[in-house]
């Protein structure tokens, strides 16, 4: 088998399904690239059992068709030292053994690879549904959920992003049991109610994929067999689902809520940066006392004598209140609104607070609700 490619087409789709691969497979043939050559195309693959990834690549000289798994770490250093020019590839048996030779620059690579049969194979399918999402709103929606998903791994449905697609919208959310996050678009839509729990791997690598992508991608998912695929451009995506039933979010949003705060999104992020370096390194403790006059923001760590204090000019509606906040929580909620200003809306110092774009209706085809409980004050 023997064809050329381009060095940058080819350390470009490397590149982009390389952080499929895992640093501690059980296989070794899962640290390698699977290269299958089929007519003029060029598929070549990264899988770690759970998530599977591949690009295709159309090819201009081809020699013979094959599939051999080519060890990723030598290839992809030494890819990012060449420069743009043709790379001819040539595979070899030597006994039972796979050879591939490179040559670019005017020198040659030689490397041991493995028969492409003894690469996992991809899963099928079989019976599935679909529906199409454009990319800026797959992408804004992993971006604004994916830092809040969960790490307890005695929670497993919790590390992961659910999913839930109805006839009125799509909904993304993300909770770790501090924050929650949920993220819905009316654009999409199904006549066939469904929900599913997305993992973050493939989420992070869709994401950095889809960055600056303005075309569609293709969902399908199997609810038999616990899988779903993204297709889009030259790149296919398969993952596992999360199994197991999602907690259910909509009893932890508070209905009632007779006081809010809106006030400047950058100054109230730069005020909890500030103010935060000043709290107990374990607790993250902030205090924030509202009024209608003024709200102050206060940190303290009494084992170092470390205090800090700010005033922030906002709108407050309702009672006077004094409420604890995590103030890493609620510095990673801010950073992932883009709204000039926010409104956070509370009922009392132990339940749950809101905090939304200022300027977002119910009737806005985005829609984005961030939470974050409380912290016990100390006296």
């Amino acid at each position: 088998m023997k064809f050329i490619v381009s060095r940058n087409e080819l350390f470009k789709n490397l590149s982009a399904i390389s952080g499929v691969l895992s640093s501690n497979n059980t296989m070794p043939i899962l640290d390698n690239f699977l290269f299958e050559v089929t007519g003029n195309q060029l598929k070549v693959t990264a899988t770690d059992l759970d998530c599977r990834m591949s690009a295709t690549i159309e090819l201009n000289n081809v020699e013979g068709e094959g599939t051999v798994a080519v060890p990723s770490k030598n290839l992809l250093e030494t890819l990012k030292l060449m420069s743009e020019k043709p790379i001819v590839f040539l595979t070899e048996e030597e006994g039972d053994k796979v050879i591939m030779k490179f040559t670019a620059d005017g020198g040659e690579y030689n490397g041991h690879c493995y028969p492409g049969n003894d690469y996992p194979e991809a899963l099928s399918l079989g019976d599935c549904r679909g529906f199409d999402i454009d990319a800026s709103i797959l992408h804004k929606a992993i971006s604004k959920t994916l830092f809040a998903t969960g790490t307890d791994e005695l929670r497993p449905n919790m590390m992961g992003v659910f999913c839930e697609l109805n006839e009125d919208n799509i909904t993304f959310v993300a909770t770790d049991a501090h924050k929650l996050v949920r993220y819905r678009n009316n654009a999409v839509k199904t006549v066939e109610p469904t929900s599913f729990i997305l993992p973050k791997k493939p989420l992070q690598q869709l994401k950095n994929v889809i960055a600056g992508n303005n075309g569609t991608i293709h969902v399908e998912y199997a609810a038999d067999n616990n899988y779903i695929r993204f297709s889009f451009d030259n790149i296919v995506l398969y993952s596992s689902l999360k199994e197991g039933n999602y907690p259910n979010y909509k009893s932890v949003i508070p209905k009632q809520n007779d006081k809010s705060f809106i006030v400047s999104r950058d100054s109230f992020l730069q005020c909890i940066r500030r103010v935060c370096i000043y709290a107990n390194q374990s607790t993250y403790q902030i205090r924030i006392s509202l009024n209608n006059e003024i709200t102050n923001i206060t940190a303290e760590d009494l084992d170092y004598s470390n205090k800090a204090h700010e005033s922030i000019t906002g709108i407050y509606t309702g009672d006077n209140m004094e409420i604890g906040f995590n103030a890493r929580f609620l510095r990673e909620i801010l950073e992932n609104i883009d709204s000039p200003q926010v409104k956070l809306d509370m009922s009392q110092p132990n339940h749950a607070a809101l905090i939304y774009p200022e300027n977002q209706s119910d009737s806005d085809e985005e829609n984005l609700l961030m939470l974050i409980m409380p912290v016990m004050l100390n006296n």
